[in-house]
């Protein structure tokens, strides 16, 4: 009788277990916690669970179902990531899934989502083929991509110059060159690419890849300019120790968090095009994420932040629109989608689930016209969605 009680027993708490997990709304998030873009990914749950907090208005839960945000480590490595993310649909029963930060990583883990038929939403991996050669229709991105960085950097590349580029030798740098030669000649820009120079991401002597770069511009007619489009610590600062001037060469990078730009004072001048930073959008969500960040860290939010933001107010917004979690309903609320975020409103577009969004044109401060440690951009101008027209190279 106490064998039956128990085994009775023990059937209840698994059924009552089982019926709170199907209550709840279960969302993965699958980044890298550990590695080289460890800065890059605490930004982004910090953002994360600062947009559930914010979408939710405090209660994390959303149409009376409580979020349960489970959190897996992919290492930047994209076995693992691949591995993580199954776990994450398959033994953790998630919903829906957000990460990585490496677009190397995205890429493993994107046949993972058609296989078990559940969406991940990219944030904040960039590479162009996730949304383009590699996509499935259970991909969303609110990260933007290489060709928008790439378009975006052209709309700041005004005149007739020579450029060489400086980027790390892997998805993201040789996506994200491609897009800036295929954004010039989009835009009908002046500009000429003579040169491209690849580096292993672990790289910290850029001696030798100065030189090869050098010598490709030192020679150039008017103006010469070095672009680098690197993840991480950013080598503009190293480079420009190797005094590029001399041979009338000037340096233009994207944007970056903010303890990397913050080692820009030499660079006063440089100007760029960037995703996202905390001075620039003028609306609601920004004021109460800049507010809250500081007063919750001591600091600004950053360029990363302001994604896991963006990611988790997609999520809301998409499961209310689909009144629940099943996945077909919320691809159909989700394709063509518009949503607000601390940058502006972005978009799903219908034919490959990149968010379409404005980015920003941005002048580094003299260290003299700043008034903090974290007062570091002017802004030149924003660069309206309208005027990024990113191609769609899916296969759908």
């Amino acid at each position: 009788m106490k064998r039956t009680l128990k085994f009775a027993l023990a059937l209840g708490l698994a059924a009552a277990a089982g019926l709170a997990s199907a209550q709840e709304i279960r969302i993965a998030h699958v980044y890298g916690k550990t590695g080289a873009l460890e800065a890059y990914a605490k930004q982004s749950q910090t953002g994360l669970m600062m947009g559930l907090e914010y979408a939710t208005h405090g209660t994390m839960k959303v149409l009376g179902r409580k979020i349960v945000v489970i959190e897996k480590d992919t290492q930047i490595k994209p076995d693992i990531g691949k591995s993580q993310l199954a776990a994450a649909y398959g033994d953790d029963k998630a919903d829906i899934a957000v990460g990585p930060v490496s677009s190397g990583v995205a890429l493993a883990m994107l046949p993972v989502a058609e296989e078990y038929k559940k969406i991940l939403l990219v944030e904040p991996a960039v590479a162009d083929s996730i949304t383009g050669a590699n996509w499935n229709r259970y991909i969303f991105r609110t990260s933007r991509n290489s060709t928008q960085d790439g378009l975006a950097a052209a709309a700041a590349l005004k005149g007739d110059m020579s450029i060489a580029t400086l980027a790390q030798d892997y998805a993201f740098g040789r996506d994200g060159i491609k897009a800036l030669k295929d954004a010039l000649a989009q835009v009908g820009s002046k500009a000429k690419i003579v040169h491209e120079e690849y580096a292993p991401q672990n790289t910290t002597d850029f001696t030798a890849s100065a030189e090869r770069i050098f010598a490709a511009l030192k020679d150039k007619p008017g103006r010469k300019l070095l672009v680098i489009y690197w993840a991480g610590a950013n080598p503009a600062t190293k480079i420009a120790a190797l005094d590029p001037g001399r041979f009338g060469i000037e340096l233009a990078t994207g944007g970056n968090i903010l303890p990397v730009m913050k080692g820009w004072k030499d660079l006063a001048g440089m100007e760029g095009a960037i995703y996202y930073y905390y001075g620039f959008p003028k609306n609601k969500m920004n004021d109460w994420l800049v507010k809250e960040h500081e007063k919750r860290y001591g600091m600004p939010p950053d360029f990363f932040t302001c994604g896991g933001m963006a990611a988790a107010v997609a999520i809301v917004d998409a499961i209310k629109k689909a009144g629940g979690t099943d996945t077909e309903k919320l691809i159909a609320a989700m394709e063509g989608m518009s949503f607000d975020t601390p940058k502006g409103q972005m978009t799903f577009r219908k034919e490959d689930h990149q968010a379409m969004q404005d980015m920003f044109e941005f002048r580094i401060k003299k260290a003299s016209e700043q008034k903090n440690e974290w007062d570091l951009l002017d802004l030149v101008r924003v660069i309206p969605a309208s005027e990024l027209p990113v191609p769609i190279t899916n296969k759908r």
